[in-house]
């Protein structure tokens, strides 16, 4: 009986503490147990009324204007009813390195102001009726693109060698002082034999990028392809390896295994490559082996044919976080995957004394997709060892990763009037009810 009255007191009193406790507590409001992310909603809500502009438009119009009543309206439709709301617009104004923020104008939907607990997000925009430049840093040295209308192209289904060289010339000129465009392979003749091919006076041989838009064929001149006729023309590539190593030249491969074709459309016009393309002779890999050897001059200073296979085909490859960078640097987009099947090895480093100083993809076993091979002595060769059809957005970024021209600021210029060209958006949210 004892027992029983004591356990009835133990829970007499646990129940007296529980209800006092439970009547004095403080308990938190819902808005502290449960917050709404005030700061990403208020930042998504000015780009959701940004589509097409709209917002834009209306925050540079005078503060009468009626669409800033239209604003208000689609402020309070985007937003839930127990949400409060302060949208200031500041001018941004610059005076030498002095940036102010001034106060064109504001709207909101409460009376007595947003308390404490508010959280607002910023958001930049610029008029429609300005217009801005970039410059670009130059790349000291020539461009030269292939373009020879005597030489024809495989490995870029889809296109022609001219039409591809067309869209080097617009992607890549903006970021030389000059591009020359190599019309016919008696110009790439005069070319390696050191020999300007224009009239401009800043062409310059020496220190030159040269871009092959023909796949994997390369032109050939006449004279190359007679003296090279009773032998392999593996080592008119090989010269071409000399030549980038004697005058310093960036030799890029747009695309497929480098070097595994020439072409010369008259002097090579009876044979053709095996699928029905005429004025084409297959080298085959010993075309890529001699031109590296060539590159590597000084260490093998004689031709000698080598037909070894050496590319690979890792398949799908995926974005360097070089890439990425550049990428949206220079605002050139290729897809970020591409399938691979002429990767160059890693092993070429070692074997022909270079660096890989620029990579596209991320290595697959040790197989680089589209990377800069850099000589320890000079010259460098960009290859871009992807399937086709050619990307030569990937060929550009692949460029311009490896020299890294620099891009100057943006200038604004209005063109109706002489209002800011830019201003800032604060949209302040807070929810309704007290802490």
């Amino acid at each position: 009986m004892l027992r029983t009255i004591e356990i009835s007191m133990v829970i007499l009193i646990f129940s007296v503490a529980f209800i006092a406790a439970t009547f004095f507590a403080v308990l938190p409001s819902p808005k502290q147990i449960s917050s709404a992310n005030l700061q990403q909603l208020a930042l998504t809500t000015l780009q959701l009324l940004d589509n097409n502009d709209a917002l834009t438009e209306t925050v540079f119009r005078d503060p009468d204007h009626l669409d800033w009543r239209n604003l208000e309206m689609a402020l309070s439709a985007s937003l839930p009813l127990n949400l409060v709301y302060n949208l200031t617009v500041y001018d941004i104004v610059r005076l030498g390195d002095t940036t102010t923020y001034q106060k064109f104008h504001s709207i909101t939907n409460s009376e007595s102001g947003l308390g404490t607990d508010s959280e607002a997000a910023n958001y930049l925009v610029t008029s429609t009726n300005a217009t801005f430049s970039v410059t670009p840093e130059k790349i000291s040295g020539t461009l030269y693109i292939l373009n020879c209308s005597d030489a024809n192209g495989w490995w870029i289904t889809g296109y022609t060698s001219q039409s591809l060289a067309l869209d080097i010339h617009n992607l890549l000129s903006p970021y030389f002082n000059t591009t020359i465009m190599v019309q016919n392979t008696t110009d790439l003749g005069n070319l390696l034999d050191g020999l300007k091919i224009s009239d401009s006076p800043h062409e310059n041989v020496a220190n030159a990028v040269v871009i092959n838009p023909f796949g994997e064929a390369v032109p050939i001149p006449s004279d190359y392809a007679s003296l090279y006729s009773q032998g392999s023309y593996a080592e008119y590539c090989y010269e071409l390896g000399k030549r980038v190593n004697q005058y310093n030249w960036t030799w890029v491969s747009i695309v497929g295994y480098p070097f595994y074709y020439v072409s010369n459309t008259v002097e090579l016009s009876g044979s053709d490559n095996g699928w029905g393309i005429y004025g084409m002779v297959r080298v085959g890999p010993a075309g890529l082996n001699s031109f590296l050897r060539g590159l590597d001059v000084e260490n093998y200073p004689t031709y000698s044919y080598d037909g070894e296979w050496i590319t690979g085909s890792p398949g799908v490859v995926y974005f360097s976080a070089e890439a990425s960078h550049y990428s949206n640097y220079y605002g050139i987009y290729p897809s970020p995957y591409q399938t691979a099947t002429r990767a160059l090895p890693s092993w070429i480093q070692g074997t022909y004394h270079t660096t890989i100083v620029s990579n596209m993809f991320n290595p697959v076993n040790n197989w680089y997709a589209a990377a800069t091979f850099k000589h320890t002595g000079t010259g460098a060769f960009t290859a871009i060892g992807l399937t086709r059809t050619p990307d030569i957005r990937v060929t550009a970024l692949s460029l311009l990763s490896y020299y890294r021209p620099a891009i100057y600021r943006s200038e604004f210029t209005l063109t109706v009037d002489q209002r800011p060209t830019q201003r800032l958006l604060v949209l302040q949210l807070s929810q309704q009810g007290g802490s």
